[in-house]
């Protein structure tokens, strides 16, 4: 089978080349041809001559110049294939130049043209010197995109779709123009501004759509997770883009449903999947909060900021969402959530070192102020009514340990036996030495305790046999 195959590929390439040139193959014959090289295709092993830089050329001329959409699609989708399984390929049809043609083709109104031609594209980003900037000036692929995404958004968005009629093709051309939206971005950064036409109709779609269940494992499977993707690139502070984020109907709308999705997710999955999956979600969380008018801003932080039962114990140790995210502040299997996280709070406290003690505890707000060069005493920072009215802060009227956040009237008193005289000249003698290595990395100036002690007569100098 296997010599039969590849006698039979290459008899097929052969013939869709020479019909380009002669015109030898009836529009049936040429599409039966095109059918049987992507059953052929399936499989790369003694499939060589499609994925050469001649067998592309070949499927690209039938995909971007034929008259005929069934030819064209069908070659559309060999395409697809050889560049899904061949990475090298990628190349090759960039290198055609028929990329300018395939933004064309995606202003089709179809949804065949838009789930191949978009998935085309997208696979066209990876491993290759694709000029993505051209496309979006010389071509239009933003505006293109945006309008695709605003014929999504109405029929999502209409109360008379019927999901029993639904055309599945239609989801998934929206799936793969959201991919091709977010690479798009990527690439382009110079010109995101083009690309904000598209965002009233992303969060269209957003809110649209019906949240998962409490029960689903993959709350952002596609689309919400691609939605989500798609904002990651774009800034909300144009007249245009607050619009569509905080509109004046429903100014809540957007933020509310990404609070929804962040509780799914940071229950659903696992510290592994964490990472890769949620982080996008915080960091448009972020985006949405800092741009935000007052009240939104303000809801927010109502969702995300550690309650009064939060603080019944040492934050982070209690099933709510604030202490699931402060969790995963230091989650070594995530440390980009870790991060994404950290900012957010940061944000949610109007950016003051104080603030943020207040909000989350010295001891998950150090390691970010650390890095950020900004030195604070927990001690020095009030930890009761002082914070009561605070835009930055939840109103907190009871005094709160400002290493753990936990209110101090709930504190439980350690238990440990008493050391024995001799444990505490070990320990002594280990403190000396820490504070000794510490003060010589130059990281910190303080005071040897155990050197200060000795000075003001606080330590007893014992006899042999005591």
């Amino acid at each position: 089978m296997s010599p039969a195959k590849l006698e039979a590929v290459t008899s097929i390439v052969s013939r869709l080349s020479d019909d380009l040139q002669y015109g030898t193959l009836q529009p049936e014959k040429r599409d039966t041809l095109l059918e049987e090289l992507k059953i052929y295709g399936r499989d790369p092993s003694f499939a060589d001559p499609i994925f050469t830089k001649d067998g592309i050329k070949t499927l690209s001329r039938h995909a971007f110049d034929s008259s005929s959409d069934t030819t064209a699609q069908n070659a559309l989708r060999v395409l697809c294939n050889a560049l899904l399984l061949k990475p090298e390929t990628r190349q090759s049809f960039v290198s055609t130049g028929y990329a300018l043609k395939a933004c064309r083709r995606l202003q089709n109104n179809n949804p065949d043209d838009e789930f191949l031609v978009s998935r085309l594209l997208l696979l066209s980003t990876y491993g290759t010197n694709i000029d993505m900037p051209k496309l979006v000036e010389a071509e239009q692929l933003a505006n293109t995109l945006a309008n695709n995404l605003a014929r999504h958004a109405e029929r999502l968005s209409s109360e008379s779709t019927s999901k029993a009629n639904a055309n599945p093709m239609l989801d998934m051309a929206l799936v793969e123009t959201l991919k091709l939206f977010f690479n798009a971005t990527q690439y382009a950064p110079d010109n995101i501004s083009s690309f904000e036409p598209a965002i009233p109709h992303i969060t269209t779609i957003l809110c649209s759509l019906s949240l998962p269940s409490q029960q689903t494992k993959t709350p952002l499977d596609p689309p919400f997770g691609l939605l989500i993707n798609a904002l990651m690139n774009l800034k909300f502070s144009s007249s245009t883009a607050k619009d569509a984020v905080y509109p004046p109907s429903s100014p809540f709308s957007v933020a509310d449903r990404l609070i929804q999705l962040l509780v799914l997710s940071m229950k659903a999955y696992s510290s592994a999947d964490l990472e890769q999956i949620v982080s996008p979600l915080v960091c448009v969380l972020s985006a949405v909060h800092e741009d935000a008018p007052a009240p939104v801003r303000k809801s927010i932080r109502d969702a995300l900021l550690p309650t009064e039962s939060d603080r019944e114990d040492v934050l982070g140790k209690t099933d709510t969402l604030p202490s699931r995210l402060l969790r995963n502040w230091t989650n070594p299997e995530a440390p980009e959530l870790g991060k994404a996280i950290s900012h957010l709070y940061f944000d949610m406290s109007d950016k003051d070192p104080s603030t943020f003690v207040k909000n989350v505890g010295y001891g998950y707000a150090s390691g970010f102020l650390f890095q950020k060069g900004i030195n604070i005493d927990p001690h020095t920072i009030k930890n009761s009514e002082e914070a009561e009215g605070s835009d930055g802060v939840r109103e907190i009227r009871r005094p709160v340990n400002p290493i753990t956040g936990q209110f101090l009237d709930t504190e439980k008193p350690v238990e440990m036996p008493e050391m024995t005289d001799e444990e505490k000249e070990r320990e002594a003698e280990r403190l000396f030495v820490l504070f000794e290595r510490l003060k010589k990395t130059g990281i910190i100036d303080v005071q040897n305790p155990v050197e200060q002690a000795m000075r003001e007569g606080q330590f007893e100098e014992l006899s042999d046999d005591e």
